[in-house]
């Protein structure tokens, strides 16, 4: 088909859930997907996972041609073969230093002339796995929400060795591609999307353990309260908006209120994960998980149709 060759190819490296997502992200954009991971299993699932996840996005509105879009996805048993001809390569390995090193080192092998890599790594900077690389200038995190084709936003977290260069392509490619870049200028544990979701959580898990609340009042403190300003504005344009003189007239009027609740993390116990554990397989079975998050997956696609509907995807 010709439009495989319209635009470059674009190589995948581990293709769980992550992997497969950007697959279907870079594949919807119209380029060429090369698919590696070195596990058959995982390899033998990526298309007919692929092929669900377009059908119930083509439902909702936000692909017209799921088969084109799966045509240009191709799963290959070697990593040299993905990343041949390929100008990004998008790793999506096991969430470990030993992981990401010995892969990082596997593709800096194989790396032609300007080749840039990208990891999907959630919360570990890339100066940690990619200092042995010859090429680590070209390498960057490009850290997504789960699932990436349905939540388009990616932070691109350059290492003190990564080229300037290399950050303004990643971030001219996502926007490209539908995603929304959000730029750090330097590394930090966790970046700064898991650092917001910590914050929130050591809390949430703290008024749980205090007996302040349960679980399912928690959860429904966040889906039926903040959620649903956070799934169209930020923090900042939410308080902007939540006093008559903006963000600074809200500022002085709350900053003592919330300065003032501000502990020290104590820690998720043991104990507590226990118990939290129990009352969540009270709500939901664990054999019923993954139903559950299939049903997310559908939630998020209609939330995304209706963002793109309303125009809120800037």
């Amino acid at each position: 088909m010709e439009e495989h060759q319209s635009k470059p190819v674009i190589a995948i490296v581990g293709a769980g859930l992550i992997g497969s997502g950007w697959a279907v992200v870079f594949a919807r954009a119209g380029h060429p997907v090369r698919v590696f991971d070195p596990s058959e299993g995982v390899r033998a699932r990526v298309l007919s996972w692929a092929n669900v996840s377009l059908d119930e996005m083509t439902e909702t509105g936000l692909v017209e041609d799921p088969k084109s879009i799966l045509e240009r996805i191709t799963v290959l048993d070697a990593l040299e073969s993905a990343m041949e001809g390929a100008v990004y390569v998008q790793e999506s390995v096991f969430e470990t230093v030993e992981a990401k090193a010995a892969v990082s080192r596997s593709i800096d092998a194989l790396l032609g002339d300007g080749v840039i890599v990208g990891s999907s790594s959630s919360g570990i900077p890339s100066s940690r796995f990619t200092a042995e690389c010859k090429n680590r200038d070209r390498f960057i995190i490009a850290h997504p929400v789960n699932p990436p084709h349905l939540i388009p936003v990616v932070e691109l977290v350059p290492a003190s060795w990564t080229a300037e260069g290399v950050v303004n392509f990643v971030a001219d490619l996502m926007n490209e591609v539908g995603q929304k870049p959000v730029r750090l200028t330097q590394e930090i544990d966790g970046f700064v999307m898991n650092r917001l979701q910590g914050v929130m959580l050591n809390e949430a898990w703290a008024l749980y353990e205090d007996g302040i609340a349960s679980i399912a009042d928690l959860d429904v403190a966040i889906s039926h309260g903040l959620g649903p300003r956070w799934a169209f504005m930020g923090p900042f344009e939410t308080i902007d908006l939540n006093a008559p003189g903006g963000i600074e007239d809200y500022a002085y009027r709350l900053r003592d209120l919330f300065t003032g609740m501000v502990r020290e993390p104590r820690g998720w116990s043991d104990e507590v994960i226990r118990k939290a554990t129990d009352e969540r397989r009270t709500i939901l079975d664990a054999a019923d998980l993954a139903a559950r998050r299939a049903w997310r997956d559908a939630m998020l696609g209609r939330l995304a149709a209706f963002k793109k509907s309303q125009e809120l995807q800037d």
